[in-house]
């Protein structure tokens, strides 16, 4: 039985709050992995519930690579979410994506290198599927806000993840270019893959700020740029956001392949699973854990 729904929002480089929602609190989550990167806003629209948590804390003080990521994602599943919409700052490695476009990601390449990147990584061992790392459901339900609103998009695109927090050297760029990344950013792994593992679907908009490093009619990236498009950028996003508290529960997640993953991922002997982690894993996996001692 499918369990009731929740939407919960991450707002990357540039949406650190949420406007024009009602019955809004700030909470603070306690999790095992440590604090998350901010207070939890809590609010409703027109009666939906909703979670959102800015990514690098409000004001941006928390760099891509020291973000809790574990803690982030464990907050949002004790608090009911089970959909979460991450939005990202992104370059551009595609000539046909400027700055101002909006990229439904459905695929990432991972060159993270100092960030944990499991919940399972004591005692227990589990092997997730990232074969299709976002949801098609939330995926569509974006477009058709995209549409509605009429901002310019693209359907579909890889997202190379980097390490940062200094942009890429032009060598680079031009590398991830030639493997058909279509953007770059540094901060949706492990993200996804925590996401995928607490069995939470997950999808990115991605918010082209800048040409990276690589076109040479282009500045290097710096700050300022980012900022002016960001900037421009925030507003659209707000707007997506309450479009798509309104309508993704339209969309069925009944085939999602996020959905009771854990079933078949945890490979580590149950005599062998402690109290101690089994505790420290509930949120995450309670629920594999309790039917299994039934």
């Amino acid at each position: 039985m499918m369990k009731k729904r929740k939407l919960g929002i991450i707002g990357g480089s540039g949406l650190y709050k949420m406007d024009g929602f009602e019955k809004s609190k700030w909470k603070k989550i306690k999790t095992p992995w440590g604090k998350p990167s901010d207070e939890i806003l809590t609010a409703e629209i027109k009666g939906e519930q909703i979670c959102f948590i800015p990514r690098h804390a409000k004001g941006h003080k928390i760099n891509p690579t020291n973000i809790n990521f574990r803690a982030n994602i464990d907050a949002m599943k004790q608090l009911g979410v089970t959909d979460i919409i991450s939005v990202s700052a992104v370059g551009s490695l595609n000539e046909k994506l400027e700055p101002g476009k909006f990229v439904i990601v459905d695929q990432f390449i991972d060159r993270t290198f100092s960030r944990i990147k499991t919940f399972f990584d004591e005692e227990i061992v589990a092997h997730v599927s990232m074969a299709k790392p976002t949801s098609p459901s939330l995926a569509k339900c974006c477009e058709a806000a995209l549409r509605k609103l009429n901002i310019s998009h693209q359907v579909g695109g890889t997202y190379l993840v980097m390490e940062g927090p200094q942009f890429s050297t032009l060598a680079e760029s031009n590398l991830y270019r030639s493997w058909n990344a279509d953007v770059i950013g540094m901060t949706n792994m492990p993200e996804a893959k925590l996401a995928r593992e607490a069995e939470i679907r997950y999808c990115t908009i991605a918010m082209v700020t800048d040409y990276d490093c690589w076109r040479s009619d282009h500045e290097e990236v710096d700050v300022s740029m980012v900022i002016k498009t960001l900037l421009q950028n925030a507003a659209n996003a707000q707007n997506m956001i309450k479009e798509i508290i309104k309508t993704f529960k339209d969309y069925s997640v009944e085939k999602d392949p996020t959905n009771d993953c854990l079933d078949v991922a945890i490979i580590t002997d149950p005599k062998l699973r402690t109290r101690k982690t089994i505790k420290k894993l509930n949120t995450i996996a309670g629920r594999v854990f309790n039917k299994k001692n039934k």
